[in-house]
């Protein structure tokens, strides 16, 4: 099982970076010192020390699945036949490379896992559900929730608020 991640100190300054890029990934390190109160050189040597503590991962485009067309969403609980290292190490590595697979999560319940599955439509999620995710390494059963609507699908926005708290 992997060792889960050590925490990072932030101060105020981390913070409103980290807020600032939430809310806008694209801005420039001129304008993020300048939203947060910092200059230029101090801002863009926390914003690289936040990169290598692992503390921003990345950058992202956030687009609009339904004018993709991709806007079925389905949840699959996942029930396991083995729930053993060496089955979750092979399971977790599976479910990684089926790219209608959103989000993935252990679960402690009565399942293992909760995937979110994003589809084009019923007939599609049937074939991935069918062929993909019921293949996966040691699926005993699998039980699906279609969601009819999404109220809240914050992505990282809502870490907006938690990232300014202390």
């Amino acid at each position: 099982m992997d060792k889960p991640p050590k925490s990072v100190d932030l101060d105020d300054f981390d913070r409103k970076i980290i807020a600032a890029l939430i809310e806008d990934g694209r801005m420039t390190v001129t304008d993020l010192a300048r939203t947060v109160g910092l200059s230029k050189t101090p801002c863009q040597v926390r914003l690289r020390r936040l990169i290598d503590a692992g503390v921003i991962t990345g950058f992202r485009a956030i687009v609009d699945p339904a004018k993709l067309g991709m806007d079925h969403v389905a949840f699959a609980e996942v029930k396991l036949s083995d729930t053993r290292e060496q089955a979750l190490r092979e399971f977790n590595a599976a479910v990684r490379r089926i790219p209608e697979v959103e989000e993935c999560h252990m679960i402690a319940s009565s399942f293992d896992y909760l995937l979110k599955v994003r589809t084009s439509d019923i007939r599609r999620y049937r074939t991935v559900l069918g062929e993909k995710i019921s293949s996966l390494p040691h699926v005993a059963s699998t039980s699906t929730y279609v969601a009819m609507e999404t109220v809240l699908d914050a992505g990282g926005s809502r870490m907006t608020r938690l990232a300014t708290q202390k």
